[in-house]
């Protein structure tokens, strides 16, 4: 049964937790929003392009790819609706952001939580690489 003092050491726990979370979520967020309105992203999606091609993709896939790994799987989808792709590249990017998505936030929250941030984002970028490629050879 749910006691008074066990409701509210949970409801200050969630508290607490929600304000972690949020003293990282907002400044990746407004910090990722300002560059999306800089060069920098188109840079980042120029210099992935000729990588887009070992996982079988078109240079243009390298924009959802970028999108979905510094902001989120929405930004992605919505990168990928206006794209014309394949459903082969499609499935192969929705592997590959699966298991990289929203590297910045989650890389900090992971940080957050005695998690070495730098080497769980590498791993996921990594693994992400190496499913495209292998999917790339499997379709």
């Amino acid at each position: 049964m749910l006691s008074a003092e066990t409701f509210k050491r949970g409801l200050h726990k969630g508290l607490f937790t929600l304000w972690e979370m949020t003293k990282i979520v907002i400044p990746v967020y407004l910090a990722v929003t300002f560059f999306k309105y800089t060069p920098v992203l188109d840079w980042i999606i120029k210099a992935c392009a000729p990588l887009m091609h070992l996982f079988g993709l078109s240079g243009e896939a390298a924009v959802p790819l970028v999108l979905g790994n510094v902001l989120n799987l929405y930004a992605a989808i919505g990168a990928i609706t206006s794209l014309h792709l394949s459903s082969r590249e499609i499935t192969i990017l929705a592997i590959m952001l699966l298991i990289s998505h929203n590297l910045l936030v989650e890389s900090a929250v992971s940080g957050r939580t005695g998690v070495n941030a730098l080497a769980m984002g590498g791993f996921r970028l990594g693994l992400s690489f190496l499913c495209g490629a292998l999917l790339n050879l499997l379709l």
